[in-house]
């Protein structure tokens, strides 16, 4: 957005930003009431609209309690799945039913993913399950007041962080940055690997920390690609992809890491963006498939994300994936230090309600 236009909407901004302070006043002053429940509740969320790093947190948690033998269980609303209420995925789940991320979840890590606009009745309804997940994670929650969370994770992206920006429509906050308080976590998310301790020193005094929040620092960690055809043909970083010439095709808010991190390591890089959870058609298959083939001469490959291919797995779509040559680019995050701190915060906080709740009630 050039800088005229963005002045010119300021006032809009101004105006968005009080009606988001007025509502979180409510909240605080309890007029406008909050459900608890006896469940722990870990929310994910951020300040602005799209791409900060969260679905990669969540996946990082869900491996998490995992591997600690606590089953986790996602409710999140869905975001343009084509369909209503409350739903709880299976194995036939598709994105239009339940949305990519939440089938993200469903797909790799087999755990209990339900998707309802109505947050406290999706709760509800996931704890009348049998059996009840052990912790609820609550994708996207942070703005949504009406459930009281038990920790709430805040997630900022390094290169446009929270504090720089400026309120929907001028910037993409959704409420004031003083909202940060509510944070009982700050994840500054896609931290570069070249960030000096000076910088991140700087960048703490920046955020202010409150005396209930930490503050830790995580990156994006590609993984080996891998085909559509088949998960176990595998293609090196460094051992195979210097070798050819890629053809990126996504539709994430913010695809600029990765197109980074293929350029380092590929031969070359051409991208072709798609809107943000961009539903794919048959004609955009065929347009990716010509663009492919205009490429003559040296090897290539398409590339996308595992949250694209979510939305490629629908039925009337899938027999002509299959016959393209894309590979997948994982991705998971990781923390630059601190990474046991993180790991105790949230499993502490699990086990310690469980125990109290169990104690108490």
């Amino acid at each position: 957005m050039n800088k005229g236009l963005k002045i010119l909407l300021l006032p809009l901004a101004f105006l968005y930003g009080l009606i988001t302070l007025i509502r979180n006043r409510l909240f605080d002053w309890k007029i406008l009431s909050q459900k608890e429940f006896d469940i722990p509740t870990i929310g994910v969320g951020n300040l602005s609209v799209g791409g900060a790093g969260k679905t990669p947190l969540v996946e990082y948690m869900i491996r998490l309690l995992q591997s600690e033998n606590i089953p986790p269980a996602t409710l999140s609303r869905g975001y343009k799945r084509k369909t209503k209420g409350f739903l709880l995925a299976t194995d036939l789940s598709t994105a239009d039913d339940i949305g990519d991320e939440p089938l993200l979840y469903k797909s790799k890590y087999q755990v209990q993913v339900a998707v309802d606009g109505n947050r406290p009745r999706g709760v509800q309804t996931l704890m009348s399950l049998n059996p009840p997940p052990a912790v609820l994670l609550l994708d996207d929650v942070f703005q949504h007041r009406a459930i009281r969370c038990g920790l709430n994770v805040v997630v900022s992206d390094f290169n446009h962080l929270y504090f720089k920006d400026q309120m929907l429509p001028a910037g993409t906050l959704r409420e004031f940055p003083s909202g940060i308080k509510r944070a009982d976590v700050i994840v500054i998310s896609k931290t570069p690997d070249y960030t000096s301790p000076v910088e991140i020193r700087t960048l703490l005094k920046d955020i202010g920390a409150r005396a209930h929040q930490q503050v830790f620092f995580s990156y994006l960690k590609y993984g080996d690609l891998y085909s559509v055809h088949d998960r176990s043909q595998q293609m090196g970083t460094l051992t195979d992809l210097f070798r050819y010439r890629c053809i990126l095709f996504s539709g994430i808010a913010n695809p600029a890491p990765m197109i980074t991190y293929l350029k380092e390591y590929a031969a070359e890089v051409k991208h072709l963006p798609f809107p943000d959870h961009h539903d794919f058609t048959e004609k955009d298959l065929s347009d990716m498939e010509r663009y492919y083939h205009s490429f003559s001469g040296g090897n290539k490959i398409m590339v996308t994300t595992e949250k694209d291919l979510m939305r490629l797995k629908k039925p009337e779509l899938w027999d002509l994936v299959k016959t393209m040559n894309i590979y997948i680019l994982p991705v998971e995050v990781s923390f630059k230090e601190k990474e046991e701190e993180f790991n105790s915060l949230i499993l502490k906080y699990v086990r310690s309600y469980r125990i109290h709740h169990h104690k108490y009630t």
